[in-house]
């Protein structure tokens, strides 16, 4: 196995640094505010009195009277935000009272001491033998005792100076600290998490999320990667995918060389099951593809792979409309009872009426030909070839015109450069293709987006088979190679040349509903 790539590195290390983070979110919310803390902040500072520089003045009655003209009211909130409880020992002042509020350049004229309705001990503190006063600008708080979160309120009229001013509370902890803290909204409740737990859990989150990116965009990784040699056979319909992954898998696998040999469907698996009978041990460097289940019957273990639609294609010349044909008039095509197109579409212009029907097939070991026969003719092509090179006969045509071709390539170029003409192919690499139509059944489009979704009965498709003889051991280039089949950028290989993973939901769906 190939452990040591880029993105196993970046993967691991990224994993590694959220659980870090994760680590370190909780020691520092055990550990760090363990130590005894004093929050305080300012939760209201309002002028109430038109003489003010800065803020609107208040709409005032009764007691407001001229005398109030610089007034101010500050509404401060002082709390236990530690974990531990604060004794009235564990303020280190040597003054009688604990802590001192300055409010800069203004001067105090009165204090309100507010506490939560459910604390009732609080208010005994705030007395003048206790050091409860204040002097100009200058508050003194008592050493009031607070359990964790209890929090006391203090209204103070102030005058001269203006809102905004500096407020500082001062004072000193034993092992711990005073110091001002805030809250999302002006209540009663403190913040749910402080800043470097928001920090950390962010920074958690962020090696999350870049893990998933790597294992969802990046999983080109392979983790079954395998060294030495191993030969792919079977169907030409699904060699552009398998030499694609064949491609992507010796190019991130250093050590592994996969040759593809496709030859046609049948003929794949017939040689893998010859081969097995010859040597085991040759056999299990083989995959055979196959459109379709031909591998079962010779007791071959078959792994479904995807869903293969194909359509049939007539030459560019053709335009058979967007209902297609019906499989009826496809049956009667390919029994040899229209010569020329006329006869099958009655009513067609005189340039196509007038065209020879020329009949491009695939030879009996070629699992598209399988398809279709099972598929849409509902029996074999029984029709000899009257044709090497599938040119129509000149003068009056006495037989339909009939060849049959190795691989799906020759039977698209073949349709392409012969007017008249008509074969099948798998559907991804006919769309692609140019000089020739891809033809609707009964009306119903070649069109995977609409399988897919349900909208379509389409009947021109089967299953997609990777067959080995016998399981292949987990540690060879053959086990590792069909799992990386599964790999979702194997899947969008898939999906993009025409097919639908069986992998996916959707196409797990469509894959073990697919009649047999």
């Amino acid at each position: 196995m190939e452990w040591l790539s880029a993105e196993n590195i970046v993967a691991v290390g990224t994993a590694v640094l959220g659980v870090v983070a994760s680590g370190v979110m909780v020691w520092y919310e055990r550990r760090v505010p363990r130590k005894k803390r004093i929050g305080y902040r300012v939760q209201m500072d309002n002028p109430i009195g038109d003489d003010v520089r800065s803020g609107r003045a208040n709409v005032r009655l009764g007691l407001f009277d001229a005398d109030m003209d610089d007034a101010t009211l500050v509404l401060l909130r002082v709390e236990n935000d530690g974990s531990q409880s604060i004794d009235r020992d564990d303020y280190t002042g040597p003054e009688p009272h604990g802590l001192t509020a300055v409010f800069t350049d203004r001067t105090i004229r009165g204090v309100s001491v507010t506490q939560p309705t459910d604390i009732d001990h609080l208010m005994d503190h705030f007395t003048a033998q206790r050091g409860f006063g204040y002097e100009d600008n200058r508050l003194r708080i008592p050493r009031v005792p607070l359990n964790p979160g209890d929090h006391f309120k203090l209204l103070v009229m102030l005058s001269g100076g203006d809102v905004g001013c500096d407020i500082r509370v001062r004072g000193g902890i034993r092992g711990g600290e005073v110091h001002p803290n805030r809250s999302a909204t002006p209540d009663d409740k403190a913040p749910v998490f402080s800043l470097p737990a928001r920090i950390f859990t962010a920074l958690l989150t962020l090696s999350v999320l870049a893990l998933a990116g790597i294992v969802v965009f990046r999983d080109g990784n392979p983790i079954e990667c395998e060294q030495g040699e191993l030969t792919v056979i079977g169907s030409t319909a699904f060699a552009p995918v398998i030499e694609t992954l064949e491609k992507s898998y010796e190019r991130k696998c250093a050590g592994a060389e996969i040759d593809v040999e496709t030859r046609g469907s049948e003929a794949g698996v017939a040689e893998l099951a010859a081969l097995g009978d010859r040597s085991r041990s040759g056999a299990r460097s083989v995959i055979a593809f196959s459109d379709g289940p031909l591998g079962d019957r010779l007791g071959l273990k078959g792994k479904k792979v995807a869903l293969s639609v194909f359509t049939l294609v007539v030459n560019d010349g053709i335009d058979l409309g967007p209902r297609g044909l019906t499989v009826r008039q496809v049956r009667d095509l390919y029994k040899g009872r229209y010569k020329r197109w006329g006869e099958a579409i009655p009513g067609a212009d005189k340039a196509l009426a007038d065209l020879p029907v020329v009949l491009v097939s695939r030879s009996d070991s070629s699992g598209t030909r399988q398809v279709f026969q099972d598929r849409v003719l509902g029996q074999w092509e029984q029709a000899q070839s009257t044709s090497l090179d599938c040119r129509p006969p000149g003068g009056a045509a006495t037989v339909v015109t009939r060849c049959e071709l190795a691989g799906t390539s020759e039977v698209l170029d073949t349709v392409a450069g012969r007017p008249g003409a008509i074969g099948y192919s798998e559907l991804g690499v006919a769309a692609r293709h140019k000089g020739v139509r891809t033809v609707a059944l009964d009306g119903d489009r070649a069109n995977v987006d609409e399988i897919e979704r349900g909208d379509s009965a389409y009947p021109y498709r089967d299953i997609e088979y990777a067959y080995t003889y016998g399981t292949a051991p987990d540690d060879s280039l053959t086990a590792g190679f069909l799992a990386y089949l599964d790999k979702e950028s194997s899947r969008r290989v898939i999906r993009a040349r025409g097919h639908l993973p069986c992998g996916t939901p959707v196409g797990l769906k469509l894959c073990v509903g697919a009649p047999s």
